[in-house]
C-alpha cells in the first residue's frame, strides 16, 4: 500500500513538473518573441547583433524554469521522502558554529564548566555542558567532574537548558544565556540532544524527550533537594513540556518550567514558519507539509501538555518573534491559565518589539536576570 502511495505521488509529481515546464516554455516563447517584435529586435538567425541579448533571454527562461520546477518538486518530495520533513523540524546536521570543540567550553570563556557524556539508552550518548554559578568560578578550576556532580547538593538552584533546532550548545545565544544564568547564581546543564552536536544517535520527538527524562534525573540523584527548572526555547519548549507530563505520569511535578518562544504545536508552528510562506497558496499545503510531519509523530503539543502540567510556569516572548508569533504565546497563557485555574502559577512576560531581540536574542535583556531571579524566588518552599 505504501509503495503503491508512493509511486502514484511520483507519477503525480512528474505529470505537475511536466505541465508546469510545458507552460512555463511555452509563456516564455510567446512572450519572447512578442517583446522582440515590440522592440524592432532580430533573432539569432537575422544576424550578430541580435545573439548577446536573444542567448541572456535563453538563459533567464531557463533559470525561472528552474526554480519553478524546484518549487513544484519538493512538496512531493516531502511526502516521498520523510525524513526530509525530520532533517528540515530538527536541522541537526547543522552544527554551527563550526570549527568549536564542544568539549572544551574554556575556549568560549565557560571557564567554570566541566564537559561530560551521559548514556540515555543504549548506544546513546549525550554531550552535556555543567556550568555552576559564577560566584565560584575561582573555587571550580582544576577540578574534575565528581567536584562538579557533589556541587549539585549544595541547594543551589538548577536549569536544565533545552535547545531549539539547529546547532549545537556552543550556539552564541546560547552561551549567552548560560552566562546569564551562571551570573545569577545557578547551575546551567545544556545538554545536545540525540543526533546534535557530539551526540550519538538520531532524533525523535520520542528520543529527545527520553534524553531529557534521563538527564533530569540523574540531576535529581546527585541534587538531593535542590530546586530543578525546565528551560525549552523554541523547539525545546516541546521537549520541556512532554519531559513535564512524562514527569506527572510518574507522579513527580517539576519545580519549574520557563518557556521561551514557545509555539502551540508543532503544526501550527510549522504553518508559520518563515519556510512556510513560500507554500502557503500552494494547492495541498497541510496534506504535504504539516500531515506529513503528523504522520512521521513530529508533534510537540504544547498546549496539550500545558492542559496537565502543574508546575510553576513562566513564558517569555518577544513581540517581534519572526519565526513564532507571540500571539501563540498568548494562546498558550490563556490555556495554562485555565487549566491551573490561578493566576500566580502561571506568568507571561512580553519583551516590546523594539528592543529587536527577534527569536533567540532575550538573554540580552537588561531586566531578564532579575525576571528569573524573582520567578526562582517563587519556586522555595
Amino acid at each position: 500500500m505504501v509503495q503503491w502511495r508512493q509511486r502514484a505521488l511520483a507519477g503525480l509529481c512528474c505529470r505537475c513538473i511536466i505541465s508546469a515546464s510545458k507552460g512555463l516554455s511555452t509563456v516564455f516563447f510567446f512572450g519572447h518573441w512578442s517583446w522582440v517584435g515590440q522592440m524592432g529586435l532580430r533573432s539569432e538567425s537575422d544576424g550578430a547583433s541580435g545573439r548577446p541579448r536573444s542567448r541572456l533571454l535563453w538563459w533567464v527562461k531557463r533559470g525561472l524554469l528552474a526554480v519553478c520546477v524546484i518549487y513544484v518538486s519538493v512538496p512531493f518530495m516531502m511526502r516521498l521522502f520523510p525524513d526530509i520533513i525530520k532533517h528540515l523540524v530538527y536541522s541537526h546536521r547543522v552544527s554551527v558554529p563550526f570549527f568549536v570543540n564542544l568539549s572544551q567550553p574554556a575556549d568560549l570563556y565557560l571557564n567554570h564548566t566541566v564537559n561530560m557524556y551521559l548514556k540515555s539508552e543504549q548506544g546513546i550518548s549525550l554531550g552535556v555542558w555543567h556550568t555552576i554559578p559564577e560566584s565560584q568560578w575561582k573555587e571550580a578550576q582544576g577540578k574534575d567532574l565528581e567536584w562538579y556532580q557533589d556541587s549539585l547538593g549544595a541547594g543551589i538552584p538548577i536549569i536544565i537548558y533545552l535547545h531549539g533546532n539547529g546547532g549545537t550548545r556552543a550556539a552564541s545565544h546560547r552561551v549567552g544565556l548560560i552566562h546569564v544564568l551562571s551570573a545569577i547564581g545557578c547551575h546551567v546543564l545544556a545538554l545536545d540532544y540525540r543526533g546534535f552536536g557530539d551526540s550519538t544517535g538520531e532524533p525523535t520527538e520520542v528520543g529527545l524527550t527520553t534524553d531529557t527524562l534521563y538527564l533530569y534525573q540523574w540531576v535529581k540523584a546527585h541534587s538531593g533537594s535542590s530546586l530543578v527548572v525546565l528551560w525549552g526555547h523554541s523547539l525545546g519548549t516541546g521537549v520541556a513540556t512532554n519531559t513535564a507530563v512524562k514527569l506527572i505520569e510518574q507522579g513527580i511535578v517539576v519545580d519549574g518550567v520557563i518557556i521561551e518562544g514557545a509555539y502551540t504545536n508543532i503544526r501550527q508552528g510549522g504553518a508559520h514558519h518563515p519556510f512556510a510562506w513560500f507554500y502557503w497558496k500552494f494547492p495541498g499545503f497541510e496534506y504535504f507539509f504539516l500531515d506529513t510531519m503528523a504522520e512521521n509523530n513530529i508533534i510537540f503539543p504544547n498546549d496539550e501538555n500545558l492542559k496537565r502540567m502543574r508546575s510553576r510556569l513562566l513564558i517569555l516572548h518577544a513581540e517581534d518573534d519572526h519565526i513564532v508569533p507571540i500571539h501563540m504565546a498568548q494562546q498558550l497563557y490563556e490555556i495554562a491559565q485555565s487549566a491551573q485555574n490561578s493566576e500566580n502559577q502561571v506568568k507571561m512576560i512580553p519583551f516590546a518589539g523594539s528592543l529587536g531581540y527577534h527569536h533567540n536574542g532575550l538573554y540580552k535583556d537588561p531586566h531578564l536576570p532579575g525576571i528569573i531571579r524573582e520567578f526562582v524566588h517563587t519556586l522555595a518552599p
